[in-house]
């Protein structure tokens, strides 16, 4: 992909990978430029959601991000935070991400996910005005659906690895699979 064509998806929209009655709701900051160009949610290489998503369980094998409409099947889904295409998560205001804080709130009543999985907890603290959340499950709900805050997947995210990070997806893993259903 050119830098022109990476360029003229800033701002564009990724229709959700969505469905009523998801096990879990993953929730990214917004969509990257290489993921409006694609279509495909976390499409950027270096983005280690689908490796992290495959070793802590949720998947039987690595997706491809254009493989993305398979999660329905294992009762998962992607959204995000803001809707709007960017290079980087800092050329989002405060104003958007509480915006898309109550769009996603809407979202989730309708949509009754047993969880809501932000990936990105500083994105997250923004979004629900919840200055002290840290990483893991969180005490607001929405609805019935619990909410867990994750690590940023992106590869700038230096601070998590892939090891780190697919353990803490698998601590949620287990909480969404509780029930035994």
């Amino acid at each position: 992909m050119t830098p022109a064509e990476l360029e003229a998806a800033r701002d564009r929209l990724v229709p959700d990978v969505a469905a009523a009655g998801l096990r879990v709701l993953f929730c990214g900051i917004n969509p990257g430029l290489m993921t409006a160009a694609t279509g495909h949610h976390f499409a950027r290489p270096g983005n280690r959601f689908w490796p992290v998503l495959h070793a802590s369980g949720f998947t039987p094998r690595l997706l491809k991000p254009s493989e993305q409409h398979e999660l329905l099947t294992y009762g998962l889904g992607i959204t995000n935070v803001v809707a709007r295409a960017s290079a980087r998560a800092d050329e989002l205001s405060d104003e958007e991400y509480r915006e898309g804080g109550r769009i996603l709130q809407e979202k989730v009543t309708r949509l009754r996910p047993r969880w809501l999985a932000v990936a990105g907890v500083s994105a997250y603290r923004v979004a629900f005005g919840d200055k002290r959340a840290a990483i893991g499950p969180q005490e607001r709900t929405i609805g019935t659906t619990r909410i867990w805050a994750l690590p940023n997947p992106s590869g700038l995210n230096a601070h998590w690895t892939l090891t780190t990070m697919a353990e803490e997806f698998a601590r949620l893993r287990a909480a969404a699979y509780a029930d035994g259903s």
